[in-house]
């Protein structure tokens, strides 16, 4: 069966609208953040019309609704992800607050002084801060693995650094600024060959890319919703359940714990010992929409789509003078990061806006990142499902022509 953009477009409200002096919307900022489709949005809705109560405490019925919806919504990420348990999927805030649960949860407690962990030069912030945070109270250090010219990992260089003192190594599976894959299963498998546990971000691949996270290995894995077509302000952590079950809480509150008394305090098992408080019981609910509409579209079908997408906008940049693409590693999701050469990026994104094109522009939360390429910020177009070929010939006849305003 063909892939039909156009079907898949008519249900997403918010990309029919016009913008800029009835400019129609060309959205192209989906590493930032995915729209939303209808049944996404139709769930949370159904929820908060409907069943809107409290999570695993009361009898009456829309709690029994409520409850069933979110622990359904486990199951459902379970199966999107391929865990063997829904135990080993704790609901979080998204990939930040995941990967500052591990760092703080695991690495206050397991790290010492000497002690190494290793990221990618080319992290977004939020694996490499909270473990900047950590270490400067253990001891630890933060060793980043370095990154080729054109975007790709230096594997080599990165497992050389492997070693006896390593104790964590944090890999982004995708680029949010330069669209990388990276070879995620042989830095697991070198990481547990020298007893260190590995965590992968995970923001911008789930949205691209089939996951099998129990053949991957990896000891977690973390997600944002808002990046996999559902609601902000909800995300998961996969953590192999042997791992979980040695970590203490991050967090106190309600629903982590088993017992409590002024003698002292026993806690919950995983999950719950990690999601203290009430949940994001709608965001949960969405999430679990937004996978659903994901696996029936078919990630492999939304995945060959967006290589093609992905091949045509490479293309049309390329054949742009002043244009200069950043990051052109040969396995890459979605995205394309550029520079105009002699012109401000957030001049060109500005300008692009007024063509009714929405980009990205800036550091795009990967400083070293920039840093590594030899610039200070680019222009990002980031694809989805929903875009088109047209959607990337716009981007191309508007960059055409706002850049004599920009080199004039």
């Amino acid at each position: 069966m063909s892939y039909d953009v156009e079907a898949i477009r008519a249900q997403f409200p918010a990309l029919h609208q016009q913008v800029r002096g009835k400019k129609q919307l060309v959205y192209l900022d989906n590493a930032a953040t995915t729209q939303k489709p209808a049944v996404v949005i139709d769930a949370v809705r159904h929820y908060y019309e409907r069943d809107n109560a409290n999570v695993h405490r009361a009898v009456h019925e829309l709690a029994e609704r409520a409850t069933v919806a979110y622990d359904a919504a486990r199951d459902t990420a379970r199966r999107f992800l391929g865990a063997r348990s829904s135990s080993e999927l704790v609901f979080t805030r998204g990939t930040t607050e995941a990967i500052n649960l591990v760092a703080w949860a695991w690495g206050l407690d397991k790290l010492r002084a000497g002690d190494e962990i290793l990221v990618s030069t080319m992290e977004h912030h939020s694996n490499i801060v909270p473990w900047q945070l950590v270490a400067a109270r253990t001891g630890a250090r933060v060793l980043p693995m370095p990154v080729l010219a054109d975007g790709q990992l230096d594997l080599p260089g990165a497992l050389a650094l492997i070693g006896p003192r390593t104790r964590m190594v944090s890999i982004v599976h995708a680029s949010n600024a330069l669209g990388t894959i990276n070879p995620v299963r042989e830095l697991i498998d070198a990481a547990h060959k020298v007893g260190a546990l590995a965590l992968v971000d995970g923001a911008q691949a789930s949205p691209h890319m089939s996951l099998d996270l129990d053949a991957l290995g990896c000891d977690f894995y973390a997600l944002s919703g808002h990046k996999v077509y559902g609601p902000t302000g909800i995300g998961l952590l996969y953590g192999r359940s042997e791992v979980l079950a040695q970590m203490g809480p991050w967090q106190g509150g309600g629903d982590m714990i088993e017992t409590v008394s002024f003698d002292g305090t026993t806690f919950a098992e995983p999950p719950a010992r990690f999601e203290a408080g009430t949940p994001n019981i709608a965001g949960a609910i969405g999430l679990a929409a937004a996978f659903d509409w994901l696996d029936g579209v078919g990630r492999d079908a939304v995945a060959a789509h967006e290589a093609e997408l992905l091949a045509h906008g490479t293309e049309l940049l390329q054949s742009i003078p002043g244009v200069r693409l950043i990051g052109t590693a040969p396995h890459k999701v979605g995205v394309l990061s550029f520079v105009v050469n002699g012109a401000n990026s957030q001049d060109v994104g500005t300008l692009l806006d007024m063509e009714g094109v929405a980009v990205r522009t800036g550091h795009h939360c990967a400083q070293p990142a920039m840093r590594a390429m030899g610039v200070d910020a680019t222009i990002r177009a980031s694809l989805a499902a929903y875009n088109t070929h047209a959607e990337l010939d716009r981007l191309a006849q508007a960059l055409k022509l706002v850049l004599p305003l920009l080199l004039d």
